[in-house]
């Protein structure tokens, strides 16, 4: 699977290009209908731009399952949290990592898989656990470093006063 698309029950897709499922949904109804307009399998499969065997299981489901069948399924894997653990992760998120005994309130995906892993019992690779949290809403955010002894009002002081006497100025334009 190296090449440049990848090749998804008969159809390819270029690689990136997202599928458009609800066009995908309008084509398997426009092929049912042609099917049951009398048409063949072959010539509804050339009308609808597809290969005859898709229009065969197509057929075959609607028989068995009917209409429904034809429905927009779930595309790839099904994902190893459900919607109850991703919940559950985002309180655990919230709550801070130093609830699972970490000195610091600093979240790094080894911590959150080891969050997920106690929470549901699923295991991730700290390296995939920042997809989920991409798709949570959280993005990477590093602390800022201050010293907890910090003078705030000497700093602005020292920023007003002092800096602009260090700060290198422009030299003068020769005329």
């Amino acid at each position: 699977m190296g090449g440049a698309s990848a090749t998804v029950r008969g159809m390819a897709f270029p690689k990136g290009q997202r599928r458009d499922f609800p066009k995908l949904q309008a084509r398997r109804l426009r092929a049912l209908n042609l099917l049951t307009a009398g048409l063949s399998q072959a010539e509804v499969a050339r009308r609808v731009g597809v290969h005859r065997q898709s229009v065969s299981r197509w057929a075959a489901s609607v028989q068995q399952h009917g209409m429904a069948a034809l429905e927009h399924q779930r595309a790839g894997r099904r994902p190893r949290l459900d919607e109850a653990a991703r919940q559950a992760l985002e309180l655990g998120l919230q709550q801070g990592p130093q609830v699972l005994g970490y000195d610091t309130p600093l979240w790094t995906a080894p911590r959150v898989a080891e969050l997920i892993r106690r929470q549901s019992g699923v295991r991730f690779h700290p390296d995939h656990v920042y997809r989920i949290l991409q798709q949570l809403g959280w993005s990477c955010q590093r602390p800022v470093g201050r010293a907890l002894e910090r003078n705030e009002s000497a700093i602005r002081q020292w920023k007003r006063r002092r800096w602009p006497a260090l700060k290198k100025k422009p030299l003068p334009k020769a005329v």
